[in-house]
């Protein structure tokens, strides 16, 4: 499992001239399922999303969470983070989850976080998404988690 980190001024996801979420200043993460992930592997991952520290403190320095910060999350599925890049100039996707099984995932990955932090705001899962940000720094980090 993947999660690309950007840190926000703002962030939006519309789906046929639709928007499907907003947020102010947080984190956009979209995010990327491979095959063999699981709930435990994402509660994971998304617990160290929430306290991965990005923000600035009164110093200056990275040092607050988004919890911290009082941001907002935007989680946008991602399948082409699963792309296996090694060889060639395609991209294969043999990695990445089931279609299925990922969409059912994506929901268990929103309602954690949903339980855990507010405000979270989500894209549409196997939509043709339009995703605007504003990122701030820029500041973009890429978490990684698999099954122990």
């Amino acid at each position: 499992m993947k999660a690309l980190l950007q840190r926000v001024t703002e962030a939006a996801v519309t789906v046929d001239g639709r928007e499907t979420g907003r947020i102010g200043p947080g984190l956009l993460v979209f995010l990327g399922l491979d095959r063999g992930d699981g709930l435990a592997v994402a509660e994971r991952l998304l617990s160290r999303v929430l306290r991965y520290r990005v923000f600035a403190d009164d110093a200056g320095r990275m040092n607050r969470s988004v919890v911290d910060s009082g941001g907002g999350v935007l989680l946008v599925s991602q399948f082409t983070l699963s792309a296996d890049t090694d060889r060639g100039l395609r991209p294969s996707f043999s990695s990445a989850l089931p279609p299925a099984e990922a969409e059912a995932l994506y929901g268990d990955c929103l309602a954690w976080l949903r339980a855990q932090h507010a405000p979270v705001a989500a894209g549409e899962f196997g939509a043709d998404m339009q995703v605007s940000l504003v990122n701030d720094g820029p500041v973009t980090f890429l978490l990684e988690a698999s099954a122990p």
